[in-house]
């Protein structure tokens, strides 16, 4: 059976990736720095540990891999990882790629992603891109635009809002533009791209461009709810995410990823490769979204 590894099947998108590779009975190992034993998935695949510092023990974890799925990135720094860290541990895995003879890195990148960007987190992300086509390895780089789906971050998390504060606001009057991906249309992207020519960078981004206050609305709307949305500058949109923050125990917004959202940034200038509607997909699970709060820190730092 062919083998591929992912870094993070426990994760959002990482698990998307390795169901989807399991549906075509690929063989998978997880690279990951969170071992979950008692999640679902855990017996379907084998379960390595992410650890940078041990390039020896990462090579001879891709063993007989054809394709590595790379995932791995950091949201924003935090307790001394910053993205230059994350670059040089990327960097690391690359390299351990390379000695055990893997064909392909698929790397999941940003939409977007250049050394002149608008924030630091996309400035990075463009550095990294140039580092994976510089490995020596076969590549792929995949550019999802804002990611969605069952247990998001985005979408779950406006929900939970929406559900429970006396009003919500956003930033400005909300009418800049936004192109959400379904995690599976990334999957299948990632999945099409390993079989696809080497040396290619590829957008995924959704099939609708909704503005940002009438994805707000259609997610009021799915779960039932009258919270009044309200314009507001984005330094007091930015003061009310990090008053919620302690409340959540998480990081709820950053000022750069207002920048990102407000500017149009969050969309795609090819023709769109997902096929599931944003605006459909909220309406049919409008009923579990926002139960609970999905988690940055506990997802991605251990919950610190």
């Amino acid at each position: 059976m062919a083998k591929d590894a992912v870094t993070g099947a426990f994760g959002f998108t990482g698990r998307a990736i390795a169901e989807a590779l399991l549906v075509r009975d690929r063989s998978v190992v997880t690279l990951t720095s969170h071992p979950r034993p008692g999640d679902a998935l855990a017996p379907r695949i084998e379960v390595k540990p992410l650890d940078f510092d041990r390039s020896a023990d990462l090579a001879a974890s891709l063993a007989g891999v054809d394709v590595l799925y790379n995932t791995y990135w950091i949201r924003f720094p935090r307790k001394g990882l910053t993205f230059e860290t994350a670059i040089a541990h990327s960097e690391v895995l690359l390299a351990a790629a390379r000695q055990a003879g893997v064909r392909r890195v698929v790397h999941v990148s940003v939409v977007g992603a250049s050394g002149d960007g608008p924030t630091p987190y996309v400035r990075a992300k463009g550095t990294l891109e140039d580092r994976v086509r510089g490995a020596r390895l076969e590549w792929a780089i995949v550019r999802p635009t804002l990611t969605f789906g069952p247990g998001d971050i985005l979408i779950n998390n406006l929900a939970w809002a929406l559900r429970r504060l006396p009003v919500y606001g956003i930033p400005g009057r909300g009418r800049y533009p936004i192109q959400p991906v379904h995690v599976d249309d990334v999957a299948r992207i990632c999945l099409e791209a390993a079989d696809g020519p080497s040396g290619l960078t590829t957008d995924a981004a959704g099939p609708e461009t909704p503005a940002y206050v009438d994805l707000v609305k259609a997610v009021r709307s799915a779960v039932g709810r009258r919270t009044p949305i309200v314009p507001m500058p984005a330094w007091a949109v930015l003061a009310a995410a990090r008053f919620l923050g302690p409340i959540v125990h998480d990081v709820v917004l950053t000022r750069h990823e207002i920048v990102e959202l407000t500017t149009g940034f969050l969309t795609s200038k090819e023709p769109p490769r997902g096929t599931i509607a944003p605006t459909s997909w909220i309406a049919e699970h409008g009923a579990g979204l926002g139960r609970r709060w999905a988690s940055e820190l506990k997802r991605n730092f251990g919950g610190r």
